[in-house]
Formats: structure tokens, C-alpha cells, sequence
């Protein structure tokens, strides 16, 4: 069961992992057999170990100077809703990148995230 405390820490960690490019710390984040949806348009990523690899290829090696911010929303006994904010430096090309952001994640009964789903909005700075 999710509430609004658990879902911040959730977040929290979540944010963490991304500002400091931790894909294995990423990991512990979402079960086993997790669906993550990088947007709805896309095939989800499925299983921990597509998740690590996109972690670790999209944030630790290609972004830096990262900083995330969130206002979670909503929460129901499973699923969590927030607003977020992020902006980066993309490796190696220098650009700066601002992301805008709404997310949903459904969560497992162990509290890990079995399902998250992402859309967002890019502005590149050259």
C-alpha cells in the first residue's frame, strides 16, 4: 500500500539516483518484471535489467549536472501521481536541457514500482 509519505521517499530516491547517475541504486527502485514507459507513445522497457541499462546509457554516461525536482500530486492504495522538473548538461555536446514532467507509477505490495509511465516536455538550451 502506497500513501503520500512513502511515495515522496519513493520520489526522493528516485531523484537521487538520477542527479547522481546511480543505474544500479535505480534499480532497487522497481521490481523484477517492471513495465517503464519513457513515453506513452513507446514500447515499455520490461525488467530491471532493460531499466539499468537505460539508466545507466541515458543518465550516468550522457547527462551531467543533473537536478530533478518534484510535487507528488496523488496517491491511491497502488499508483502515485506527481508533477516534476529536471534539467541537465548532455555529454558530450554541452547542451543544456530542461524537462517538464508528469508521472505515474503503480507500485507492488513490497512498496518497489511494477509499472511507471512518463510524459514529459524538452527544451534544449544551445
Amino acid at each position: 500500500m502506497i500513501n503520500m509519505e512513502r511515495f515522496d521517499a519513493w520520489l526522493s530516491a528516485y531523484g537521487k539516483c538520477w542527479e547522481s547517475g546511480d543505474s544500479k541504486g535505480i534499480t532497487e527502485l522497481f521490481t523484477d518484471n517492471a513495465h517503464y514507459f519513457e513515453t506513452p507513445f513507446d514500447e515499455p522497457m520490461v525488467g530491471i535489467k532493460a531499466i539499468e541499462q537505460y539508466w545507466r546509457e541515458g543518465a550516468a554516461q550522457a547527462q551531467k549536472e543533473v537536478k530533478f525536482n518534484f510535487s507528488a500530486v496523488a496517491v491511491t492504495e497502488t499508483k502515485g501521481l506527481s508533477h516534476w522538473s529536471a534539467s541537465f548538461v548532455r555529454v558530450p555536446s554541452g547542451v543544456q536541457v530542461e524537462l517538464d514532467g508528469f508521472l505515474e507509477a503503480e507500485f507492488a505490495t513490497d512498496g518497489r514500482c511494477s509499472s511507471f509511465r512518463e510524459w514529459w516536455h524538452r527544451k534544449e538550451i544551445a
